[in-house]
């Protein structure tokens, strides 16, 4: 079936007038020809996003700590089966709205290079190596492999696009040629030659002084020359109009619109696009090119099977959402998004052992969604799972707000925990922070600098609560939540155990519980460096790689990039760089990912394995 003779003959039946209306994220419907309305946007960062009820899988960074790409393919297939049965059922009422449609902006590939970035939650990491896998084997879930794409996958942000969100409409990032190919392109390089994903979003930002969106350098050099994309790029929202209102580079709406769709930005998300006839009439842009752009929007509608009744995805049915096999796929993932960090013996615990939990973010919901999130119509907050599962007796105590305490109720809340510690065989406190604190830029409601953090150190009010329950001498498991790296040096020095859980999704508390009590072991590994202290950065607005992620980074981390335990002890003996005999002397089955590393001329992420051992099992790797 020839998708893109069929774009062609049906594009030269439309007028310029319509052609422009096509390249709107909001394409309304061409009824003589029989095209029905289509909004573009949709997200599937991790689960369906902002369309109703869905399974809601852990945050992409918990995701990427798994390391385990077959797990993220299965879960991206399980993805795109909700958003085609959303989709089937949405077309019925004659077109689509926001988030109803098959064209997924998602994954986010950017390189978490610094930890105040609000949106590194979103991504896989600060490895371009991990980056690129992961973000693959998502893509290859979601898109499928079939004469027909199940979904559009959409790779972003399109380039050099990490912070800080209150600069992004304007600043202009200028790597040198190393830290852009071997860091900042090398995931989307990976992406596109490997997994062939539908689309590239284009970021906000300028690259040596061209608009992201509008840099022939970018969009027709490197990404259709260099990596052979033959796919469509579309706009960030409102990027097209930062070309004259923040980048200055263009003097009007129609210069911009004209400037993008000629240097190959084929979908405007925003309003510039409305004035491409305006840029038409005069001259700014032709209709060939116009044509052009047009051709490779209709060819991913056709091969997604908008058109055609026998599209054998169009019998996908809601029975799919939130179905069981989803439900176990969500825990299974969600337990291996978590990290231990550190365990003096006192993991797992005992199921009869009396457990006060303490925390803001014991009993919160928001932690377990991250952001770009779909509703689940049933979760078990991490509270809740522990409630289930310990036979001993569980005291709960809030113990403060997550970032302040009402000054009235402090005294109280705080005082409350500390007698339910002294009351408690062992305490598992849940802190750290939430999506409310970091996120994107108008997203995140209680964050300090536009969805971006200042520093790295858990909010005051919590330390406050820390010291108050490590007084009691009672043994404590923190678990941290976030989607970044947190100080958690004065934990790793007096808890008995630190565990670091990503935001994770609707069966976060279940998954928790099942690693506290030991009926999985942990296997999670960090995806990005916990660094001791902001002071160990350098300045946030700086894209050079000096100094950044494990691969540069001069200092001592707290906790480095790869860094996970698990229960009992799993041995690596190497016969040489590429082959390694594992040998499992714990008590418990594992998971558990090796990781292959260069030295020279630094160390670096080369390849990695997700295995499963059995007690007592030797298992020879090969890479």
């Amino acid at each position: 079936m020839d998708f893109r003779e069929r774009a062609r003959e049906l594009v030269s039946r439309m007028t310029i007038e319509e052609k422009c209306s096509q390249m709107q994220y909001r394409s309304p419907a061409i009824e003589r020809l029989g095209i029905p309305a289509y909004n573009w946007w949709n997200e599937a960062l991790h689960g369906v996003a902002r369309a109703g009820c869905a399974t809601v899988f852990p945050q992409a960074i918990g995701m990427a700590a798994s390391f385990d790409e077959e797990l993220l393919k299965e879960v991206a297939e399980a993805v795109s089966d909700e958003a085609r049965a959303k989709y089937n059922e949405f077309k019925t009422f004659g077109g689509t709205a926001w988030y109803q449609g098959l064209t997924c902006w998602s994954p986010n590939i950017n390189i978490f290079r610094d930890p105040r970035w609000g949106r590194g939650q979103e991504t896989y990491g600060e490895d371009p190596c991990l980056t690129g896998r992961m973000g693959a084997a998502f893509i290859r879930g979601l898109q499928g492999d079939g004469e027909y794409r199940k979904l559009d996958a959409t790779v972003k942000h399109y380039a050099v696009h990490s912070g800080p969100e209150k600069l992004r409409h304007e600043f202009d990032a200028c790597p040198t040629d190393k830290d852009l190919y071997e860091t900042y392109l090398s995931a989307f390089r990976y992406c596109i030659e490997n997994a062939h994903p539908s689309a590239v979003m284009g970021a906000y930002n300028r690259f040596r002084g061209e608009s992201c969106c509008a840099s022939p350098k970018l969009l027709e050099d490197i990404l259709r020359g260099e990596f052979g994309f033959e796919g469509y790029v579309v706009s960030d929202c409102g990027a097209v109009l930062d070309i004259n209102e923040h980048h200055k580079i263009t003097k009007t709406p129609a210069e911009s619109a004209a400037l993008a769709v000629n240097s190959g930005c084929d979908l405007n998300c925003g309003q510039a696009y409305e004035w491409l006839m305006n840029a038409f009439g005069e001259g700014l842009v032709s209709e060939e090119t116009i044509t052009r752009s047009v051709e490779r929007l209709f060819e991913a509608r056709f091969r997604l099977g908008m058109f055609d009744e026998d599209c054998p995805f169009n019998k996908i049915g809601p029975e799919v959402i939130e179905c069981e096999k989803h439900t176990k796929l969500n825990l299974r993932m969600a337990e291996e998004s978590m990290v231990l960090l550190k365990n003096n013996g006192i993991l797992p615990l005992s199921r009869d052992k009396r457990v006060a939990v303490i925390g803001p973010n014991a009993d919160s919901r928001d932690v377990l969604l991250g952001n770009y999130n779909g509703t689940p119509s049933a979760y078990y907050t991490l509270l809740r799972g522990i409630q289930e599962a310990c036979r001993g007796g569980v005291l709960y105590a809030e113990g403060c707000g997550l970032v302040r305490t009402d000054s009235q109720s402090e005294s109280a809340l705080l005082r409350e925990a500390v007698l339910k510690a002294r009351r408690a065989d062992a305490v598992v406190m849940i802190m750290g922070i939430s999506p409310r604190i970091e996120g994107e830029e108008g997203d995140a409601g209680d964050s300090f600098d536009n969805g971006d953090r200042v520093d790295l150190e858990l909010p005051a009010v919590q330390k406050k609560l820390y010291e108050a329950v490590l007084e009691t001498g009672t043994p404590i498991v923190f678990v941290n939540v976030s989607g970044s790296c947190v100080s958690l040096c004065r934990q790793q020095e007096t808890a008995a155990a630190v565990l670091q859980c990503f935001y994770p999704g609707a069966m976060g508390g279940k998954a928790l519980a099942n690693i506290l009590f030991g009926e999985t072991a942990p296997c999670g590994r960090l995806p990005v460096t916990f660094y001791r202290s902001v002071e160990d950065l350098p300045p946030f607005e700086d894209y050079s790689m000096e100094n950044r992620t494990y691969r540069f980074f001069k200092g001592d981390p707290l906790y480095p990039f790869g860094y996970g335990l698990t229960y009992g002890e799993v041995t690596e003996t190497w016969e040489d760089e590429n082959a390694v005999t594992l040998q499992n002397s714990g008590a418990l089955p594992v998971r558990y990912t090796v990781l292959k590393f260069a030295a020279e001329p630094r160390k670096e992420l080369k390849d990695f394995r997700k295995v499963s051992l059995q007690p007592g099992e030797t298992l020879k790797v090969t890479f």
